[in-house]
């Protein structure tokens, strides 16, 4: 498809193109992110989520040459973004590991409290996107929750996205504690 097709129908948000966009860059941004993330996993998503992002955006592009830049610099930024994020987790969790005795009464009860305000957010998920949460809860792998659900393996990965957005919303910072616990991972 000759470029400045390709930039009118991804402004066009058709579909064609998009599965152009997926075939011609996903790769190349998925191993430009590995380059940040280190983790294969991580950077799929981050790919992933910039593709989302442009589908869901106005923004119109006007060469190829800049829609392409864009591409990589919203990869960029999207694991630069990841990263600092981690360390804010990290930062945060040497906090909160200095107060933490797993033998200590207090602790106990937290956690059990932290459980229940998890497993009550849990509950108001919607049904499909409950079950495949659930099931991660469970310590189950993306592709065995896709086989057990009969879904595909973007589908887990969509609704697993959807819960932990929710559940970021509704439980706020006590999220964030229940991820730097591995009660809940991102």
């Amino acid at each position: 498809m000759i470029p400045e097709e390709f930039i009118e129908q991804i402004n066009k948000k058709q579909i064609a193109a998009f599965r152009e966009l997926f075939n011609a860059f996903y790769r190349y941004l998925v191993l430009y992110a590995v380059r940040y993330l280190k983790q294969q996993e991580v950077a799929e998503d981050v790919v992933q989520d910039v593709f989302i992002a442009i589908w869901e955006s106005d923004k119109e592009y006007n060469s190829y040459h800049g829609f392409r830049a864009f591409l990589y610099d919203s990869v960029k930024n999207r694991c630069l973004n990841y990263l600092k994020h981690q360390d804010v987790e990290r930062k945060y969790a040497t906090e909160v590991s200095l107060y933490q005795d797993e033998g200590d009464e207090d602790y106990r009860l937290m956690r059990e409290e932290m459980y229940r305000a998890l497993h009550r957010a849990v509950d108001e998920l919607p049904e499909r996107c409950r079950q495949v949460f659930k099931l991660h809860l469970q310590g189950k792998k993306n592709e065995e929750i896709a086989q057990m659900m009969e879904l595909s393996v973007e589908t887990v990965k969509t609704q697993k996205k959807k819960a932990m957005y929710f559940l970021r919303e509704r439980l706020g910072r006590l999220y964030y504690l229940l991820v730097i616990l591995n009660i809940v991972d991102l």
